[in-house]
This record gives structure tokens, C-alpha cells and sequence, in this order.
């Protein structure tokens, strides 16, 4: 039991924060008060400025809405350090106005940050590197706010989507993560209409709606949300049957590919041949098979060996 008014106070807060409805006898056993004590403390968050919306019904629920102005929020050791790395990322991320905002933020955050927090910070920063070219697709961050609170809430959510070849949709969908790849940010969610698991470019959605319909979430037909978008991706990828001889016994060409297309098959005692299949882009392909440091021909697929033709022009060209 929390006797201690002010803590109990911060920790009812804390529980309000996360967003969900909260019944009040269940917020009643996790603070250890009674029922009559939680609805006093309650009024007591709302005269500190607080919008906490009250439901009626045989136990009654909690939960913190959107006000006028933005009251302070409580913070855990975890949820800062995550905030701040997160704001230090979105500096020069491709979400759209969020790179100002969040030198802005993170200036605020770490001017409060103990110094072990501000330590982990520094540390996660300097051995991380973002491998992004900057040229990826903007999102406004509306957007990623509408359905990071869906997906958060459980809460189905509605939007007009745009595929690849132009064609325009509406989608009820279940929200299950969000998945950033570094230059774009995917919704992995189960569609209604489909009745199946999809994946949705981000910078591709408009008009995001919450329409405050729970759901429970599904099974992922995967381990994880980053694996299902993987697959999905691979899926949708042109793949190439690939077949090449090289001038090389196979356990020199298995060492230099370390597995990449499949094993060598020996030809003879110096030459060996290799085929399997990539969605690997061709120009990369010729130049991984160049790489291995021997001579080698093309059989499979022709335009491999277009590819191979203009890259070798290209670096005679460089070399005069």
C-alpha cells in the first residue's frame, strides 16, 4: 500500500499514461487504496491540470484524454533513455518537420536527465550508426502519431492507401507494429477487407482515422512484425536465376562467397560452376562475382551479362 499521497499520486499518473482505460477497482488493487481513495485522487490530478475523463458503469473507468495544454509527463528510467536516443535519431530522420522539433525536444529532456541517464544516452549514440542516405520519402508526423496510438491502444484503424502502380483503396485495418527500415517506416497490420496479414508503406497512407473499435490482437503468421515486413518484401522482389563458371577450383569460390548463391560444383580440378537464385540487383551481382578474384562467365540470366558488359566498359573507361 502507497500511504504517501504524493508518490501515490505520481504512481497513479504513471498508469494513467498508458493508453488505456483503466477500471477503478483494478487501479484500486495496484495502488492498494481503496476505491473511495482513488476517485480522490482522481480530482486530485484534475485540479493539477490533468483531462482525466471518467466512464460510468458498474466499476467505472480511467483513463487520461487530450487537453487544452500539455501537463508534465512521468517518465520511468527506460522510457527516458529510449525518448532522448529516439530524439537524437529523428534529428535526421525522414520524417517530415520532425528533425527541428526534435533538437528542440531532446535539448528540454536532457537538461532534467540524471547524469546516469544522460551517460547511457551518449554511449547508445556513439556506438550506433544510422546506415540511411537521407533521399527516403517524408511522412508527416500526424501520421505516425495516429498510428503508433492505434497500434498502442489496440484500436482499429482506417485510412486511404495508395499502391505502387497508383491505385487508390480504403482500408479498415487492425494495427500490429510499425517497423522502420531506415529510410521508410511500414505498417504490418491485418486487413479486414483482405481478410489476410499486409504490410503498408507509411509515406503511402493519407488520411489516418482511430476509430475507437478494440480488437484483440491476431497471431502474427511470424515471430516478429521486422520478419513479417522482411518476407513481405522479399515476396515482392524480382528474382533471378543465376548461372556462372569460374576459372577457379570450388573451395576458393566458396570461400570468397561464404555461401552467397549456393555451394560450387566442381567441374574439374580448376574450374567449378555456380547457380541459385537472388533479388539482389544485377550490377551489385556482377560485382560480388568480380569480387572473387578469378576469371568467370556468365550462362545465366542474359541480362546479367549486359550487366557485367557495361560495368566492365565503365571501369576500363575509369582506369584510361
Amino acid at each position: 500500500m502507497t500511504t504517501d499521497t504524493p508518490a501515490r499520486l505520481l504512481q497513479l499518473l504513471s498508469l494513467l499514461q498508458t493508453p488505456r482505460e483503466w477500471p477503478g477497482g483494478e487501479l484500486a488493487d495496484r495502488l492498494g487504496v481503496s476505491r473511495r481513495t482513488v476517485r480522490r485522487d482522481i480530482d486530485r490530478l484534475r485540479e493539477l491540470g490533468y483531462p482525466v475523463q471518467a466512464t460510468k458503469g458498474a466499476d467505472g473507468g480511467y483513463r487520461l484524454v487530450a487537453g487544452k495544454a500539455m501537463p508534465p509527463l512521468v517518465l520511468d528510467d527506460e522510457e527516458a533513455v529510449a525518448i532522448a536516443v529516439g530524439l537524437r535519431a529523428g534529428a535526421g530522420h525522414a520524417v517530415e518537420g520532425v528533425d527541428e522539433a526534435s533538437v528542440r525536444a531532446l535539448a528540454k529532456l536532457e537538461q532534467v536527465l540524471p547524469s546516469r541517464l544522460r551517460h547511457r544516452v551518449a554511449t547508445l549514440q556513439t556506438a550506433t550508426t544510422a546506415l540511411t542516405s537521407g533521399d527516403g520519402p517524408t511522412i508527416a508526423p500526424e501520421t505516425l502519431t495516429v498510428m503508433a496510438s492505434t497500434v498502442a491502444g489496440r484500436e482499429r484503424l482506417r485510412f486511404a492507401y495508395r499502391a505502387g502502380d497508383g491505385s487508390e483503396s480504403r482500408r479498415l485495418t487492425e494495427p500490429y507494429r510499425l517497423v522502420s527500415t531506415g529510410r521508410r517506416w511500414y505498417l504490418v497490420a491485418y486487413d479486414l477487407g483482405r481478410e489476410d496479414w499486409r504490410t503498408f508503406r507509411v509515406d503511402r497512407v493519407s488520411e489516418p482515422f482511430a476509430t475507437g473499435a478494440r480488437f484483440t490482437p491476431r497471431e502474427l503468421p511470424t515471430g516478429s512484425a521486422a520478419e513479417y515486413l522482411r518476407q513481405s518484401i522479399r515476396r515482392r522482389q524480382e528474382t533471378y536465376e543465376v548461372a556462372v563458371a569460374f576459372d577457379a577450383p570450388a573451395d576458393v569460390v566458396a570461400a570468397q562467397l561464404r555461401g552467397w548463391l549456393g555451394a560450387p560444383e566442381p567441374l574439374d580440378d580448376r574450374r567449378c560452376r555456380l547457380r541459385g537464385s537472388t533479388a539482389d540487383p544485377l550490377e551489385w551481382v556482377a560485382v560480388r562475382l568480380a569480387m572473387v578474384g578469378c576469371e568467370f562467365s556468365v550462362h545465366e540470366p542474359p541480362t546479367l551479362a549486359d550487366r557485367a558488359r557495361d560495368l566492365g566498359g565503365r571501369l576500363s573507361r575509369a582506369a584510361g
